[in-house]
């Protein structure tokens, strides 16, 4: 025997108007990154595909980087290629945001590449516990916030050049406050 009786509405479910800021792509992050050249620097050649801080793993493989790269590098040759990460990385930090569909990713972590490529430039030469010192200041610097690593991060929001150049400032603001304390820490 069938059952004739009207079944129930189905109860429509409310869709989202805009995707929040927390939603990853749809494709997956390793996809993405080599979607484009610009995506694969922004996300610090996979470095920041770590779902544990990405952040401290780009920064890890920045310094890593960096202790590799200057084995063929002089120190001008360093700063020109700092120089060139830095405007680089804005347009790919730039391009990569904008595709993802979120401000500031915390995948993003060509920012932090670089700006611990500039601290170590500044501060060696520095011994293994100097250089995890720096690492863990610049970390600290990044992470907490304190002004003007705030105010630096709070000034330039949003996508596009600005919002690309925003991801890039904060961090070069905290290699600045990293370098000071150095600094001062060597000057005591």
């Amino acid at each position: 025997m069938q059952d004739l009786s009207p079944s129930p509405a189905p109860v429509p479910q409310p869709q989202p108007e805009h995707q929040p800021e927390s939603t990853p792509p749809r494709r997956s992050l390793r996809q993405f990154m080599f979607s484009n050249p610009l995506h694969l620097i922004a996300l610090g050649f996979g470095s920041g595909l770590s779902r544990v801080a990405p952040g401290t793993v780009g920064t890890a493989w920045g310094w890593l980087a960096y202790l590799v790269l200057q084995l063929w590098l002089t120190q001008a040759q360093m700063g020109i290629l700092i120089a060139v990460s830095i405007v680089l990385g804005w347009i790919a930090c730039t391009v990569t945001a904008k595709n993802m569909r979120v401000a500031d990713p915390g995948s993003i972590v060509w920012d932090e590449v670089v700006a611990i490529w500039i601290v170590l430039w500044l501060a060696m030469p520095m011994g293994f516990w100097g250089q995890l010192v720096a690492f863990g200041l610049f970390r600290f610097f990044d992470a907490v916030k304190p002004n003007p690593v705030k105010w630096a991060d709070q000034c330039f929001k949003g996508f596009g050049w600005r919002g690309g150049f925003g991801i890039m400032f904060d961090d070069l603001v905290a290699a600045f406050c990293t370098l000071l304390v150095i600094a001062v820490w060597r000057w005591i």
